[in-house]
């Protein structure tokens, strides 16, 4: 089976750790959504950080191999920011935890949003929103949207509800925003149900030994 058609997981409840779950191992194999150009283009549509026109004008200003390199780039920062939240889960961030995000504010820095006054129409009433736009100078553009969602992860999600799922071999983390904080895996349908079967099987082993 060709695993790479299965769809991106978005089960982390923190679009930060979404982004972090960008590669996983949902059946067998690894799966990476961003291994290359195509892949980053196709997450950040999928995810809803970046819009459809604005990927279909990147696309049409910049060349393969330069949106491939723009993927490498946010595999790096995607694995750089992993090594900070593993550090960090489970536990509230404290001042000392700024020192590191450097490089990330070094990245917010470049980025280049402005404010318009749209309209919209419901129910047939008008009202003006002010939206925030970004202009997509070029293909590492892409990586701005993506500094936006970690920022908004450390300053919003309290790690000490930042979690990684107990499946044995899964690589998920999410935020655990259930009451009491009880929640264990990524999802119920992928690694919950398959610690629910292998205690039903444990439970019938002991049975039968006993």
């Amino acid at each position: 089976m060709d695993y790479r058609q299965i769809p991106p997981i978005f089960v982390a409840a923190a679009p930060g750790l979404d982004f972090l779950n960008s590669v996983a191992t949902p059946v067998d194999e690894e799966v990476d959504w961003i291994s290359d150009g195509a892949g980053l283009l196709a997450w950040l549509e999928q995810a809803g950080i970046v819009s459809r026109s604005a990927i279909a004008a990147v696309r049409a200003r910049s060349t393969a191999a330069e949106l491939d390199t723009v993927a490498a780039r946010a595999r790096e920062l995607r694995e750089w920011f992993r090594a900070y939240v593993q550090k960090r889960k489970g536990r509230s961030l404290v001042a000392k935890d700024l020192r590191e995000l450097e490089p990330l504010n070094q990245l917010l820095e470049r980025d280049e949003q402005y404010g318009q006054i749209v309209a919209d129409v419901a129910d047939g009433v008008v009202s003006f929103e002010l939206r925030a736009n970004r202009r997509w100078k070029s293909a590492e553009s892409l990586l701005l949207p993506i500094a936006e969602l970690l920022a908004r992860l450390v300053c919003e999600e309290d790690f000490a509800h930042v979690k990684a799922c107990e499946g044995p071999r899964c690589t998920l983390m999410f935020a655990d925003h259930t009451r009491g904080h009880a929640r264990r895996w990524c999802s119920m349908a992928i690694c919950g149900n398959r610690a629910k079967v292998a205690a039903h099987r444990a439970r019938l082993k002991e049975q039968k030994n006993g």
